[in-house]
């Protein structure tokens, strides 16, 4: 095979044909690979793709042989007409098996809400970065979220926060009243919003949510996303116990059948529960002993580093 080489030391052709030539030929014979393949992968008849694209059957039946010498514009044309970009058609890269090109493609053709949650997907922080120093407590009522959160803001010296609190101040008026008036709707949305503003205000505290945030999934996913979360568990028995024992009979006024309510609530959220990132069960066990284990947990986790 003869070879000549330039002043610049660089080979110029190969059995008498430049290497441009060869390296324009390999793209002309890419191109018309691409353009018919993706003509025939969406169905349409060279002369449709003609009259759509504003070229003419002959440079198309040119541009797919390998042979045509089409310009930029021209191919331009050819390009939108079906709906490709012009450097898929060019790059090395083959649009129909790489994956990267393929989901440019998709992403290309979605709508906003679709494009928005992939780059917020692409863009996110490590999930521990997200949840920063955050800590929330969460289970039914009487596992002794507020009792413990509160003890263990103490020693950690973190700030303590109740979101069912926040909720109160945000709307002006008792949880009951917020419910009440606005229903459950109405609720989930000041729930929602509170947590945003714990989010953007704190990079450190111990949180206590309600029992029942488990069950609006997009409030609970926000939550296990930017909260290390922990559940504290404890007999359905015992959850009773500490609700009386705080003077609230509410569960069991006028209402034989409380406990076995209670047993099928929990039931029910137990799956969900299952998500948070750490358990500690408190049956049986003092305050003390307790909040000595949650220490133990949130350290050994890493929950704070």
């Amino acid at each position: 095979m003869a070879e000549i080489t330039s002043f610049s030391g660089k080979a110029t052709a190969v059995d008498g044909q430049s290497l441009i030539d060869i390296a324009v030929a390999e793209l002309m014979a890419r191109v018309g690979e691409r353009v018919r393949r993706a003509r025939e992968q969406k169905g349409i008849p060279r002369r449709v793709l003609s009259e759509m694209s504003g070229v003419s059957p002959r440079y198309l039946a040119q541009l797919e042989s390998g042979e045509g010498n089409i310009s930029i514009g021209l191919l331009k044309r050819v390009a939108v007409a079906l709906d490709y970009r012009i450097e898929w058609l060019v790059g090395q890269d083959d649009p129909f098996t790489s994956e990267v090109m393929q989901v440019t493609e998709r992403f290309r053709k979605a709508d906003r809400a679709a494009q928005q949650a992939v780059l917020k997907a692409l863009s996110a922080e490590p999930e521990q970065c997200q949840r920063a120093g955050r800590i929330c407590l969460v289970g039914l009522r009487g596992a002794g979220k507020s009792t413990l959160g509160r003890m263990a803001g103490e020693v950690l010296d973190l700030p303590f926060v109740e979101l069912n609190r926040e909720i109160e101040l945000a709307g002006g008026m008792p949880v009951e009243e917020i419910m009440a008036l606005y229903g459950q709707e109405g609720y989930r949305k000041l729930e929602a919003d509170a947590l945003d503003r714990i989010v953007a205000t704190h990079d450190r505290l111990i949180l206590a949510v309600a029992g029942g945030i488990v069950a609006e999934p997009a409030t609970y996913n926000g939550l296990l996303t930017r909260f290390h979360t922990i559940w504290l568990k404890a007999t359905p028995a015992e959850h009773m116990d500490r609700v009386r024992a705080q003077g609230d009979t509410r569960p069991m006024q006028g209402n034989p059948e409380a406990m076995a309510q209670l047993r099928a609530i929990l039931h029910s959220r137990e799956t969900l529960y299952e998500r948070a990132h750490a358990q500690l069960d408190t049956s049986g066990a003092s305050v003390e002993d307790t909040l000595a284990r949650l220490q133990s947990l949130i350290r050994d986790r890493g929950f704070l580093d």
